[in-house]
Formats: C-alpha cells, structure tokens, sequence
C-alpha cells in the first residue's frame, strides 16, 4: 500500500521500517545505492527481491527514498534521513571508558576556558573523524588591554585581553593610505575607553562618541577603530565560534561535485552569524539538535548535516553550543550520544 507523503514512523509499517533502515546503514557504511537483491538478503524475514523493490518504490513516492541513476539501487533523501535519526535510530549508549575520556580530555584544571573548549572541539573532531564546533560563550569580563598590530598586506592584527587574563586576537582589513601613527593612536582611543569596561559597555559608549564625531580621530584613524569594534561587537557578542578538523571534511570528498559542495559548505563556515543564530535553535531544545542536509539554510545544496547540543552555565541558562559537522551520512547512532554527553561535561566545568 503507497504512504502518504511526508510520513512519519507511525506511517510505516515494520516491513517499510526495516528496508528503510537498511538502506540508510549501507548509505552510511559505503556512501553507495544498494539494490533489492542485497536487502532481501540482509531482511529479518523471507521477501523476494520483486516484494522488497515494490517497498522501495512506496518509499521513493513518499520522498524518504530516491534514485540516483537508472539503476534499482536507492539512496536515502534528506526527508529519510531525519525521519531515521528522529524516530527509527536506536542511539547506543557510551562505555564507561568513553565518558571517562570525554571528561579527561574536557578538563579545564591549568587551563583557560576557552582553551577548554578549544580541546573539546579537537576531541570531537577526533573521536566523531569530522569538524567539531564549539560556540564559546561571552565571557562578559572587563577588559584590561587592546592593541593594533600592523602585520603587512593592508591587515592588522587586533590583541584583547580580559581581567582574568584571556587573550583574543582577530585579524582586520586596513583602509589604504593609512598614515604610520593611525594604529597607535586607535589602540590609544580604545585603550582609554576599553579598561575596567565589558566589550558591550565599550561598544556602546564609543560608537555613541563616533557618531556625535566627538573623538579627535582623523577619518582613516577612525575607520580602524570602526573595524577593530566592528569585529569584537559583532560576533563576540554572540559567543566565539571555534571550528576544528576542517581538513577532515576533505576526508570525505570523493567525486568533483562533492569538491564543489565543500567549497559551498566552507563559504557556509566562514558566514560565523549563521553558525551562531543555530545557537538559538539549540536554546529552544531540551536536547540534542541535527541538522540534516538542505532542511537548514546553512547547509542548502551542500550535502552536510551538523549534530549540536546546547551547553548551560550553572543557573541552567543556554550560554553556547557544541557539535560536529560531517557529510550527510555521519554515524548519528555514534555522533549523538557523545556530542550529548560532551555538552553534559562542558555544562558542568562551567557550573
């Protein structure tokens, strides 16, 4: 009997259920259709071929399913994949050994926080073989230094540090015919506007002084200063973004339409508001988010998912996020408890 469209597990029935996990742990496994014959085979109950290819069939018309080429081989859409993941994966648990890893290696004592998270993004990468993220959360301290360094090619390099010592470095664009003393005199400016205030208090004081063009700043002078802001007040006040194992993206690169969908996906990356607006998305859950091919914006046409998990601070308040991003075919039954899990770990380091 065809389904309906957009289905969910209710909508299946144990046979339906079955095939379409098969073909999803084969997508998995080699990234590769699979054709009726092999489910028959592997199914828990006796079907000919022709009774498994009238099931497929039911479920390419249903969208979960489709067909990459004139072959009978299926692969699973986006829509199958997020109704295997929401309702039809059983999620194994971690081991013992592995949860204890997981806080070894998020353990923050000697360390920064941010250097804490900075692990914990590298851990993920490493355990999931994928990119893992972090969004740091804002830090809210008073500032103690800011400085401009010219480091060549119309760039500077700009160095902020808190009161309790972190330090945060970012490199801006520099307007041409830059007079020598500009950067000194824009780490000045700032240097007597920054100390003993937390960025959003500067921001607002100092951009309120650039618009009533109070500060005695030459024009170039003052769009270093603009720039230098610009950069702090408009994603720090969001929370960092930390992204590692880029490189084990390319991992998973196997044809040239998939080189061309990584260089969309790593344009995606470098768009850090949208990354971070996903942090909202996480605040509204209680749990683990996944984000599975073009049904987020982010990752439109680019064949990749992301597992996020929101992390709270001690009063139980959303304050960043951490996840991995990978092709459409992750391991979700492997990714998602110790994404789970190392939100959990982080959520206590902070409490």
């Amino acid at each position: 009997m065809p389904l309906t469209n957009s289905p969910s597990v209710a909508d299946l029935n144990e046979r339906s259920r079955e095939i379409l996990r098969l073909v999803i742990d084969a997508y998995v496994e080699t990234g590769e259709p699979v054709g009726s014959r092999t489910l028959a085979r592997k199914l828990s109950s006796s079907l000919s071929p022709a009774t498994v290819r009238n099931v497929m069939a039911d479920l390419q018309d249903a969208g979960l399913l489709y067909s990459p080429h004139t072959s009978a081989g299926r692969l699973p859409t986006d829509a199958g994949l997020k109704l295997f993941v929401n309702g039809l994966l059983e999620i194994g648990g971690l081991t013992e050994q592995e949860r204890l890893d997981i806080e070894a290696r998020c353990a923050s004592s000697g360390r920064s926080l941010a250097q804490a998270l900075e692990q914990a993004g590298e851990m993920l990468s490493g355990l999931s073989r994928h990119a893992g993220l972090v969004v740091a959360p804002k830090t809210g301290v008073p500032l103690s230094h800011i400085e401009f360094v010219n480091i060549g090619n119309h760039r500077a390099l700009v160095i902020l540090v808190d009161q309790n010592g972190t330090v945060e470095n970012r490199i801006i664009d520099l307007p041409p015919g830059l007079p020598a003393g500009a950067l000194v005199q824009a780490s000045n400016y700032l240097q007597a506007r920054l100390v003993g205030r937390t960025l959003e208090e500067a921001s607002t004081e100092i951009a309120r002084e650039l618009d009533e063009h109070r500060a005695a700043l030459d024009e170039l002078t003052q769009r270093v200063v603009e720039n230098g802001l610009a950069v702090w007040a408009g994603d720090g006040s969001s929370g960092n973004l930390i992204i590692k194992g880029q490189a084990r993206l390319l991992d998973d690169v196997t044809a040239i339409e998939d080189l061309e969908r990584i260089r969309a996906l790593f344009d995606a990356l470098e768009t850090k508001e949208s990354l971070l607006r996903l942090v909202d998305a996480a605040e509204a859950s209680e749990g683990v988010q996944i984000f599975v091919g073009a049904e987020n914006e982010l990752f439109s046409h680019t064949g990749w998912s992301m597992i996020l998990a929101p992390y709270r601070s001690e009063n139980e308040k959303v304050v960043g996020a951490i996840g991995v991003i990978g092709p459409t075919r992750l391991n979700y039954a492997r990714i998602i408890p110790m994404v789970d899990y190392t939100a959990k770990v982080i959520g206590r380091l902070l409490g």
